[in-house]
């Protein structure tokens, strides 16, 4: 259960190593005691020294005995325990200082390296069974394992505790999901252990109905009975059970669906071994009127306690409109339920947290949601993400994003009690471990983070090489990958990593997914400067159509366009970019393609099935191009031509803006940024409008946009026009998200148009500007979408700007 208090500059992670420079002490022959484990608050009271002498096993191929009492010492022996249980244990607790340890904050532990010549002891302290498990989980990323030795540093010692109180990561099994739905229990629980080494003490689980498809055909269990083995597992490992659990059904204002789900719920918590608390979202999905949720939620809490009666409700008001949002505070600062045990603030809540924190009674705790599994149409999107890269990587990429991550974990910390992350899948595996360090101490560097991952999961061999390797594949994401030349250095860097590992090493799929991506980074680009250099020579061919004729012309243009498919670039590195997908898929099943894999859609992860999306206007253009052919016209063939290659001319004294593109938006108001507003409440956000694999044969320029959340306006700022003249707007409102309305106006006074559907096939639009507004040299734009209604908070979308002087 959440502990409602911080721990705020009390021991996080105080490293007390002494300054002498230390030497390795070797601990191949060691041998682990648990004095009375029957002292141990947990229901596997031996799962610190299991978990300890197992995982030492996979990394060194020794087996390190397990005993109750030592009596013929071995060359090193490590004691694991808690003060109760390490209490007058010969050779024991006194010199460690147990009633020390007893006095840390929950999940607290020392750990202490003693070199007494021929033998050393290493004792590793829990104030309790959960900060024994943590100790273990340090001292496994402590030491240097390697194959037949391992070895720590013989000065080493640390007393700490957490100080975020609630650190988890939700784990739904489903068919959602790019690789969890495929997990059997083993691999449930190894995951499990692998974060709790790092620090995590909660998982949230799916229930069996959801926004989900019934079947997967990579399911090992039925839904219910995974759910139950999650559930006994994290008991096992003590960590809190959350299950995300949404209202699904039309109308709880009806008491017959409100009986309904009461004993559809209850069929699921009387099943499970341990549940902490249940997380209801208000929206996304659902979409239950907030008077009608929270009076179903009440009887759920009841329903929930007649199996689990320490158990909590938690919601959040994702989606909701302003009316909703208003009527929800109203029932939690008024009515201040009891049954409520907390807040809950993850996407698509748009009130910013610092506000809402703000909004809501200090009685009831907040907890993060944030998405960290999503590379785009999320919470938290890759800022100015290429297009090249959204297209063909698309949202549910491999994405270990730890600098950005570090940012979005320490801007709102304050604000809120602890987090589970949202996870659809282990293609965000740095990006857990990321908060879970953070979660333990926020002031943990991204280095030190990223070298405790290599450490532990790839090798100490490796240490240094992997880190800066994770860190140079979130650098392949940052600015236009057209110049971006470090995703080769990226590519050449793991080749050497690659070229240089063990078999076994070649196997491990976290090692896998890193060269996966920078096989992958590095075939999108070199495409990408190919396709660009293509539609170039193109566009050359078109231009000389006075010249040499229309049709001649784009039958030029044409064959240079096929080049692509008649004679691709890198075929090496798309290969092996297949290689690895499939190899993914075997290790830790990772569904990369609809039909290699069996993956559930083309949008959840398979990107292997969009490697090959085009990356200029090929489409378009050879959709024009057979279109200008069935004209009988050459004048009319020659006219449709010069629209092509003068797409972007707005004429003499005019202004063309993409807004998609951060090379060509120079009149773009851009915000706060991404940095300092990562949600983009008060930033205009570059993305894409392609979803679900879908590419259209549209303008390059169409495929993206600048838009602005919810309420706020996208902004573009004109200076220096001419005050006498004329002008006239073409907009394309190009995005994803059609159906929402649009209204723009000039100056925040004249009204260019007022909402209006821009749900259409060619949404390019034209209106004069009032010469008013221009008067003075200057122009101030700004679009709105539809006030007030919520959802996903997007719509205000604008793709191409041409300010036209007449």
């Amino acid at each position: 259960m959440i502990q409602r208090t911080f721990y705020a500059g009390l021991l996080a992670c105080s490293l007390l190593c002494t300054t002498a420079i230390a030497d390795e002490l070797d601990l191949s022959r060691a041998a682990v005691v648990l004095p009375f484990p029957e002292k141990l608050s947990l229901p596997d009271n031996k799962k610190p020294a299991r978990m300890l002498v197992e995982e030492v096993e996979k990394r060194t191929h020794l087996r390190w005995p397990v005993v109750g009492l030592i009596q013929d010492p071995p060359e090193a022996y490590i004691f694991l325990g808690t003060p109760e249980s390490l209490k007058g244990v010969p050779s024991g607790g006194d010199r460690v200082g147990l009633d020390e340890v007893a006095r840390l904050p929950d999940e607290g532990f020392r750990i202490q390296v003693f070199n007494e010549g021929a033998t050393t002891v290493i004792y590793c302290v829990g104030k309790d069974a959960r900060g024994l498990l943590f100790a273990v989980g340090r001292l496994l990323r402590e030491m240097k394992l390697t194959n037949g030795k391992a070895v720590i540093d013989d000065n080493f010692k640390i007393t700490t505790a957490p100080e975020i109180p609630l650190r988890g990561h939700q784990l739904g099994y489903r068919p959602k999901t790019n690789s969890y739905d495929a997990w059997t229990v083993e691999l449930w629980e190894q995951y499990i252990r692998d974060l709790v080494v790092f620090g995590n003490n909660a998982i949230e689980l799916i229930p069996p109905r959801s926004d989900d498809d019934d079947q997967s055909p990579h399911f090992p269990l039925p839904k219910i009975e995974m759910m139950i083995e999650m559930s006994r597992i994290c008991d096992e490992y003590d960590q809190d059970v959350w299950i995300w659990y949404p209202a699904m059904d039309e109308d709880y204002g009806d008491p017959k669906t409100v009986e309904f789900a009461i004993k559809e719920w209850g069929e699921v918590f009387k099943k499970l071994p341990r549940i902490d608390v249940i997380f209801v979202p208000g929206g996304d999905p659902g979409h239950t009127h907030p008077e009608h949720l929270m009076a179903l939620l009440e009887k759920q809490t009841e329903n929930l306690r007649l199996y689990h009666p320490e158990a909590e409700m938690w919601v959040s008001p994702q989606s909701f409109s302003d009316e909703w949002h208003d009527i929800f505070l109203d029932i939690v600062n008024k009515q201040k339920p009891d049954w409520l045990g907390g807040i809950v603030f993850g996407p698509q809540v748009w009130t910013p947290l610092p506000k809402l924190r703000e909004q809501i009674d200090k009685k009831y705790p907040i907890r993060r949601y944030p998405d960290i599994t999503h590379s785009r149409h999320c919470q938290y999107p890759v800022p100015d993400w290429d297009l090249a890269y959204a297209l063909t990587i698309a949202r549910e990429g491999i994405n270990p994003r730890p600098t950005d991550h570090v940012n979005i974990f320490r801007r709102y910390q304050k604000y809120s009690d602890g987090f589970i992350t949202y996870s659809e899948g282990c293609n965000d595996d740095v990006n857990k471990i990321v908060w879970s360090m953070l979660g333990w101490d926020p002031n943990t560097p991204v280095m030190e983070i990223l070298r405790q991952y290599s450490r532990y999961f790839i090798g100490p061999e490796y240490e240094e090489e992997f880190a800066n390797g994770l860190l140079a594949l979130e650098r392949n994401w940052r600015g236009p990958l057209l110049t971006n030349q470090g995703v080769y250095t990226t590519l050449q860097q793991f080749q050497t990593m690659e070229a240089n590992a063990s078999p076994k090493l070649l196997l491990n799929w976290r090692f896998q997914q890193a060269l996966y991506r920078a096989y992958y980074d590095a075939y999108v680009r070199s495409r990408l400067i190919y396709e660009t250099a293509l539609e170039d020579q193109a566009l050359q061919q078109l231009r000389a159509a006075v010249q040499i004729g229309s049709l001649q012309a784009i039958d030029k243009a044409e064959k240079v366009l096929d080049r692509v498919v008649t004679d691709p670039p890198s075929p090496q590195w798309r290969a092996r970019v297949f290689e690895l997908g499939d190899a993914l898929f075997k290790s830790i099943r990772m569904q990369l393609s609809v039909q290699r894999h069996k993956a559930i859609a083309v949008e959840r992860g398979a990107n292997l099935d969009t490697i090959d999306t085009p990356l200029n206007n090929r489409n378009w253009l050879k959709k024009r191009f057979a279109a200008i052919r069935e004209l009988d016209d050459e004048q009319q063939r020659l006219a449709e031509i010069d629209k092509i290659v003068n797409w972007t001319n707005p004429g003499p004294g005019g202004f063309y803006d993409d807004l998609g593109d951060p090379a060509r938006q120079p009149h773009l108001v851009r915000g706060r940024g991404a940095k300092l507003d990562p949600q983009y409440f008060e930033s205009s956000l570059l993305a894409t409008n392609v979803r679900w694999g879908k590419i259209p044969d549209k303008p390059f320029s169409w495929w993206r946009h600048a838009g602005a959340m919810k309420d706020a306006p996208l902004t573009m700022q004109y200076n220096d026009l001419d005050p006498k003249a004329k002008y006239r707007l073409r907009v394309c409102y190009s995005g994803d998200m059609p159906p929402i309305k649009i209204r723009l106006t000039a100056d925040e006074v004249y009204e260019i148009h007022p909402l209006i559907d821009k749900s259409m096939p060619e949404p390019l639009f034209e209106f004069n500007i009032p010469p008013e507004a221009t008067a003075d040299g200057e122009l101030t734009l700004q679009w709105f979408r539809e006030p007030g209604i919520g959802r996903n908070g997007r719509g205000c979308q604008v793709a191409e700007v041409w300010l036209i002087k007449k």
